[in-house]
C-alpha cells in the first residue's frame, strides 16, 4: 500500500516552511518513526517521521523547497520489501540508534561520519554540534586546500562560514568571500528587531544591584535545593521572581499595544532569551507566577536542553508578556536590549563584577550587576520604568521579599 508523506499542519502565524534535508533516499528502507526530512520555519525545525515501515518510493520536494501545510513531500510503499543497500550508509544506520538533533544529523551525513566514533558531551552522552565540529577539525589536515565552492557543504552557521573563509584564505593566500542565505530564524529575528526599532518609542533605563544577599542565600541552600528538587539553584529564578513582583506593582509594563488599544495581561508569561547556533529564540515560561523557584529552574533547564537539541515546539515559543535576556553569560557588562514585539519592555542582565561601593560610610567590595530595562515610551512613562527597576533591585538585595511575599 502506498502512503503519502505530508507537510504537517503549521500554526496560523506560519505561512510556509523550508525543506532543509532528506535523511532517506528513494529505494531506501524506512522504519516506523524514522525521521525522513527536516523542515525549517522562522521559529523551529520540524522533523517529519514515517508513520509506517516500508520503502521510500518517490520524492517530490527537494532540499531548499518552500512547502505549505498538507503538501505532499513524498510517497512510500508499506508493502515492498526491496532495499537499496547501496544507498544505505553506515552513519544513517547508526542515527537510528543514537538520538541526534537535526543540525547534528546534517553534519554527520554531509561529512560521512560514524556517530559512535565521536564522544558526546551533552546530556546522557548525546552528541552536540560542537562535538561533531571538533571531530571534523581533528580529522582535517592543517595544510589541506579547501574544495571548490560547489563541492563544499552548506555552512550550518555564520561562525562555520567565517571559519571556512579564514581557512581558505590561509591556504591559498587570496581574499575569498562566501555568500550564504539567511536561515528562516535569522531572517525572522532581523524582521522583528527592525520592527521594534521602527514602531516603538524605545528608551532604556539603568540601575545596579548588589548581588551579595542572593549569592549568600544561594550558597547556603544550593546543595539542599539540588538534593530535594533534582535541579541546580541558579540566579535566573531570582530574577524571574523579582520581575513578577515588579510587574504586579506596575501592570503597564506587562501590557502591550494593539492599534489604538492597550491590552493589560492578567497573567505573567515570561520569555527567557536563549542564544542557539540558529539564532536567538525566546521560549516562554507560561504562568510563571504560579511556579516556585524549583519549577522555574526546571523550566529553564528543559528549554535550554530543547534549544540546544533543536526540539523546541511552537507551544514553547508562543506568547509572552515580558522578556528577560542575560548577556552576562557572554561577559557583557552593559547593553541596551531591544524589545520583543508586541511586548513593551525587556530586562537585560549582565556580568557580576566585584566593585567598590559605600556602605554605612565605609568603602567595601561587593558583587555588583548592572541592570537595563528597555521600554516602549508610548505605553510606559519614565517614572514607572525607573520605579520598576528599583523594585527589582530591592527584591534582589533583600530576597526575603520574594520568600515571604512582602
Amino acid at each position: 500500500m502506498s502512503i503519502e508523506i505530508l507537510v504537517p499542519n503549521l500554526p496560523e502565524s506560519v505561512a510556509d516552511a523550508t525543506l532543509i534535508s532528506w535523511h532517506k533516499k528513494v529505494g531506501e528502507s524506512v522504519n516506523k518513526n524514522d525521521n525522513l526530512v527536516d523542515l525549517e520555519t522562522d521559529k523551529v525545525v520540524l522533523e517529519v517521521t514515517a508513520l509506517e515501515s516500508g520503502v521510500l518510493r518517490e520524492i517530490f520536494k527537494t532540499d531548499g523547497s518552500i512547502v505549505v501545510s498538507g503538501e505532499v513531500l513524498a510517497v512510500m510503499d508499506t508493502e515492498s520489501n526491496s532495499i537499496d543497500t547501496n544507498s544505505v550508509s553506515l552513519p544513517e544506520q547508526k542515527t537510528v540508534e543514537i538520538p541526534l538533533s537535526p543540525s547534528v544529523r546534517r553534519l554527520i551525513n554531509e561529512n560521512t561520519l560514524n556517530p559512535e566514533e565521536i564522544k558526546g558531551t551533552g546530556k546522557s552522552g548525546r552528541l552536540t554540534k560542537i562535538d561533531v565540529l571538533e571531530h571534523i577539525n581533528k580529522q582535517a589536515p592543517v595544510t589541506s586546500v579547501s574544495p571548490p565552492p560547489q563541492a563544499q557543504a552548506k555552512p550550518e552557521s555564520i561562525t562555520e562560514a567565517t571559519a571556512a573563509i579564514t581557512h581558505s584564505a590561509t591556504a591559498t593566500n587570496i581574499r575569498p568571500e562566501q555568500r550564504v542565505p539567511m536561515t528562516r530564524l535569522r531572517a525572522k529575528v532581523a524582521e522583528r528587531l527592525l520592527q521594534a526599532q521602527q514602531n516603538a518609542a524605545m528608551l532604556t533605563t539603568f540601575n545596579e544591584v548588589n548581588m551579595q544577599s542572593v549569592i549568600d542565600l544561594r550558597n547556603q541552600y544550593k546543595m539542599r535545593f539540588e538534593q530535594k528538587h533534582n535541579v541546580k539553584l541558579g540566579f535566573m529564578s531570582f530574577f524571574v521572581k523579582a520581575s513578577i513582583e515588579a510587574l504586579k506593582k506596575f501592570p503597564a509594563i506587562n501590557a502591550s499595544i494593539d492599534g489604538n488599544d492597550i491590552i493589560y495581561h492578567g497573567y505573567y508569561d515570561l520569555g527567557i532569551a536563549v542564544s542557539t547556533p540558529r539564532g536567538l529564540i525566546v521560549p516562554v515560561i507560561q504562568d510563571a507566577d504560579q511556579l516556585d523557584f524549583a519549577g522555574i529552574e526546571k523550566s529553564i533547564v528543559e528549554y535550554g536542553e530543547k534549544a540546544r537539541l533543536g526540539t523546541l515546539s511552537y507551544e514553547d515559543l508562543k506568547g509572552g508578556t515580558f522578556t528577560i535576556t542575560n548577556g552576562g553569560v557572554f561577559g557583557s557588562m552593559l547593553s541596551t536590549p531591544i524589545l520583543n514585539p508586541p511586548q513593551c519592555a525587556i530586562l537585560g542582565m549582565h556580568a557580576i563584577k566585584e566593585r567598590p561601593v559605600v556602605e554605612n560610610g565605609q568603602i567595601v567590595i561587593r558583587p555588583i550587576m548592572y541592570l537595563a530595562l528597555s521600554y516602549d515610551h508610548r505605553l510606559v512613562d519614565g517614572r514607572e520604568a525607573v520605579q520598576f527597576l528599583v523594585t527589582i533591585k530591592e527584591c534582589l538585595e533583600a530576597p526575603a521579599h520574594l520568600l515571604l511575599n512582602i
